[in-house]
C-alpha cells in the first residue's frame, strides 16, 4: 500500500520528525496569537527550507498549515478573538463555554474535533489525489491553460466579499508575476530599469510583506487605538469543567463526521478555504440539531462543527495542487514554490516521478496531526495563558524583526528587504480596503505556468486561440470558471437586492 511505503520513506529520513514537531508547535503558536496566521509563519520559514531535504522542507510547512488552523481555536475560545479566519465560527460557542468556566472542556473539544477532521481530510487526500491524477496525466498545454484560467476566475470571484476586488487582486498578482525578462524573447518587462528585477520578484519577500509585515502594521494600529484582549477566569471548581468525557465525545461524533465531509468537499474547491467551511458546517450543524436554540450559548457541538470542518480542508486543498498543479489555498501555493526550489515539477506526473516523496509527505501530515493533537490536548490552556501574559507590544516587534531577517536571509539581499517593506504597505492597503492578499499570492504563483501553457498551446495550434475551443476538456474547465463567476454574481446581486 502506498501510504505504508510513505511511512517507510519517512522513517528513512528520521530528522524529518524533528521538523514535523517544530511545525506542529509553531503553527499552534502563530494560530493562537490574534491576527497572525499559519501563512505568516510559513512565509518567515520558507528561507529555512532552502537548506533542508525536500521531505523535511515540505513536511515543516505542511504541518504548520495544519496546526495553525487548530491554533486559531485557542484565541477564539479564550479571548473571543479568532486567531485565524477559519476559527471565527468557533467563538460562537467556545467563548460562552469559557465564560462558564469550562475553557478546558472547550479547548479539548476543539483539539479532538480538529484531529478528527484533519485525519478525515488527509485520508481523502491520500486516496483521492492519486486517483484523479491518473485521469489528468494526459492533459496537454490547452487543458492546463484552461485550468489556470478557471482557477484565476474562481479564486478571484470567490475569495472575499467583493467579486470586483477579488478579480482585481488576482489581476494584480498576475501583473507582478510577469515582471522580469520575457522567457522567449529575452526582453525586459516592467523592470523599471532595475537589474535586480530581471529575474522577477522573489516569492519569499512578497509572502513576508503581504502576510507578516502588513499584519504587524494592522496590529500596531489596533494597539494604538487601545484595543485589548478580553480575559476571563479559566478555573472552575467543578472537576469536569476541564475534561472531555467519553459520553460528550460520543455525542459530537455525528457532528464531526458531517462537518468533516463538508470541509473536505469545500477544500477541493480552489479559493473557498477553511473560513467558508467553518461557517457552512456550523450553520448545517445548527440546522440539523434537535435543540438549535442552544447553539451560541455554549454547547460542545458548536465547537466541534467548525473545528472539524476547517481542519478537514487541509488535506483536500492539496488535491488540485497534486493532481492538476493548481493550488487550492494560499499554503498550497507556497508549497508549489518549495517544490520548485527543490527541482520538483508539480502535477499529475509527480505520482510517477516522486511517488515516495509525495506519500512520505502524506505520512508526515498524519504524524503532524498526532503531534499537534497531543500538544493541544495537554498544553492548550497553558499556551493561552502565556499569550495572555506576554503583551502585544513585545510580540509584534519581535515578529517584525524576524520577518526582516527572513526576507534578507533568502538571498542575502537588502533589495529583498525593501520589497518586503513595500509589499507590507501594499498588503496593509489591501486588508484595509477588503482586497484579497490570498488571491494575489495564488495568482502570482500560477501566472508563470499559465503563460507557459498559453504559449505552448499557440505553438501547437494552426487556428490561434481557437485551439481552446477545439479541446472538450478545455471547454469544460473554462465553462466551470464562467459558471462560478455568473453564479457568484447572481448571488451577490440577490443579496444586495434584499438589503
Amino acid at each position: 500500500m502506498n501510504i505504508i511505503n510513505g511511512f517507510s520513506f519517512l522513517f528513512s529520513h528520521p530528522t524529518t520528525f524533528l521538523f514535523i514537531a517544530i511545525g506542529a508547535f509553531t503553527g499552534i503558536i502563530f494560530g493562537a496569537i490574534p491576527g497572525l496566521t499559519s501563512a505568516a509563519a510559513i512565509a518567515m520559514l520558507v528561507p529555512v527550507t532552502f537548506y533542508l531535504n525536500p521531505l523535511a522542507a515540505l513536511a515543516l510547512l505542511y504541518v504548520i498549515g495544519k496546526s495553525g488552523r487548530y491554533g486559531g481555536s485557542i484565541a477564539a475560545i479564550l479571548f473571543n478573538t479568532p486567531g485565524t479566519a477559519a476559527s471565527a465560527a468557533t467563538m460562537q460557542d467556545g467563548y460562552p463555554l469559557t465564560q462558564q468556566g469550562k475553557a478546558g472542556k472547550a479547548l479539548k473539544t476543539a483539539t479532538v474535533a480538529s484531529v478528527f477532521g484533519d485525519t478525515f481530510g488527509e485520508l481523502v487526500l491520500i486516496f483521492g489525489a492519486s486517483t484523479i491524477a491518473v485521469y489528468t496525466a494526459w492533459f496537454g498545454p490547452p487543458e492546463y491553460f484552461a485550468i489556470y484560467m478557471m482557477a484565476f476566475v474562481v479564486i478571484g470571484s470567490v475569495v472575499g466579499k467583493s467579486i470586483i476586488k477579488g478579480l482585481l487582486s488576482t489581476l494584480f498578482g498576475a501583473i507582478i508575476s510577469v515582471v522580469g525578462l520575457d522567457p522567449i524573447t529575452g526582453g525586459s518587462r516592467m523592470t523599471l530599469g532595475l537589474d535586480q528585477l530581471d529575474n522577477g520578484f522573489s516569492l519569499v519577500p512578497l509572502l513576508i510583506g503581504i502576510f507578516v509585515i502588513s499584519e504587524v502594521m494592522s496590529q500596531y494600529v489596533k494597539i494604538k487605538k487601545g484595543e485589548k484582549l478580553s480575559i476571563v477566569k479559566l478555573k472552575n471548581d467543578d472537576p469536569n469543567a476541564n475534561r472531555l468525557t467519553f459520553r460528550e465525545f460520543k455525542q459530537c461524533i455525528p457532528t464531526m463526521l458531517r462537518s468533516s465531509a463538508i470541509g473536505s468537499m469545500i477544500g477541493m474547491m480552489p479559493g473557498l478555504g477553511s473560513a467558508v467551511a467553518c461557517f457552512v458546517a456550523y450553520g448545517e450543524g445548527k440546522r440539523r440539531s434537535k435543540t438549535p436554540e442552544k447553539w451560541g450559548t455554549g454547547i460542545l457541538e458548536g465547537v466541534a462543527a467548525p473545528e472539524s470542518a476547517n481542519n478537514a480542508v487541509s488535506g483536500p486543498s492539496m488535491v488540485p495542487l497534486l493532481s492538476l498543479g493548481v493550488p487550492g489555498s494560499t499554503i498550497a501555493a507556497v508549497l508549489i514554490g518549495v517544490f520548485m526550489i527543490h527541482g520538483i515539477q508539480v502535477g499529475p506526473l509527480i505520482f510517477e516521478t516522486n511517488r515516495n516523496l509525495i506519500f512520505g509527505l502524506f505520512a508526515s501530515g498524519l504524524t503532524g496531526i498526532a503531534m499537534y493533537g497531543l500538544i493541544g490536548y495537554f498544553a492548550g490552556p497553558l499556551i493561552g495563558r502565556i499569550i495572555m501574559v506576554v503583551p502585544p507590544r513585545l510580540i509584534y516587534p519581535f515578529i517584525f524583526l524576524t520577518a526582516i531577517i527572513a526576507a534578507y536571509s533568502a538571498r542575502k539581499s537588502l533589495f529583498d528587504v525593501g520589497i518586503a517593506l513595500v509589499f507590507g504597505l501594499v498588503g496593509y492597503f489591501m486588508r484595509r480596503n477588503k482586497y484579497s492578499p490570498a488571491a494575489f499570492i495564488i495568482a502570482f504563483v500560477l501566472t508563470k505556468g499559465a503563460e507557459e501553457a498559453f504559449r505552448q498551446s499557440l505553438l501547437l495550434s494552426d487556428s490561434g486561440i481557437g485551439i481552446f475551443l477545439e479541446r472538450p476538456v478545455a471547454i469544460v474547465f473554462l465553462g466551470i470558471g464562467l459558471a462560478v463567476l455568473i453564479g457568484r454574481s447572481l448571488s451577490v446581486l440577490h443579496k444586495n437586492g434584499k438589503s
